[in-house]
């Protein structure tokens, strides 16, 4: 079984873009999330150490399929970059799982970063949209669940239009976990 595991992993990364090759490889298959967005992969480290619940809620949607073909509907320049209400695309689409209670934690916003995105109301209303951060972004440390890093594809990220709302958005095309590749 191992064995036909690596046989799969070493597949996809020699099949996978140059660009993304070297963060597959050292990947855990288990907490990497990639995202084929229309501008390129973007491949996430899921931080299931520090946000368990938040990290089994992605990679179920992204199994799901709920993330194939959202859009990143609100992406603030020099702030950052969000998605996945689904493919509603307003910013106020939900799963048809519960909310989740915060996982808050000592990871600090930087450049990269993966938060989960929640309403206003209050820090346990996290569902399953989220954000990479473009910069440093403290003010959002303690408030937001930090839930990821992006290991790879931040230059895709960095290309993705602007706006809020964002007119005719980039999107995922396609999200998956990378243990579940075929």
């Amino acid at each position: 079984m191992i064995r036909i595991f690596a046989m799969l992993l070493a597949a996809l990364v020699f099949a996978a873009p140059a660009q993304i090759q070297p963060a597959l490889a050292q990947s855990d298959p288990q907490n990497t999330l990639v995202l084929e967005t229309t501008k390129g992969p973007v491949v996430i480290r899921l931080r299931a150490d520090v946000a368990p619940q938040h990290a089994a809620r992605l990679k179920q949607l992204a199994r799901d399929g709920f993330y194939d073909n959202a859009p990143f509907h609100r992406v603030i320049a020099g702030f950052m970059a969000q998605t996945g209400d689904g493919d509603r695309g307003d910013g106020r689409g939900k799963s048809k799982y519960p909310d989740l209670k915060q996982e808050f934690s000592q990871v600090p916003f930087r450049r990269g970063i993966v938060g989960m995105a929640r309403g206003g109301h209050s820090v346990d209303s996290a569902n399953c949209q989220f954000f990479i951060t473009y910069a440093d972004a403290p003010h959002l440390n303690g408030q937001y669940t930090v839930i990821g890093e992006v290991v790879s594809g931040m230059d895709n990220v960095d290309k993705i239009k602007k706006g809020e709302p964002v007119q005719n958005p980039d999107r995922i095309v396609r999200a998956f976990v990378l243990a579940d590749k075929k």
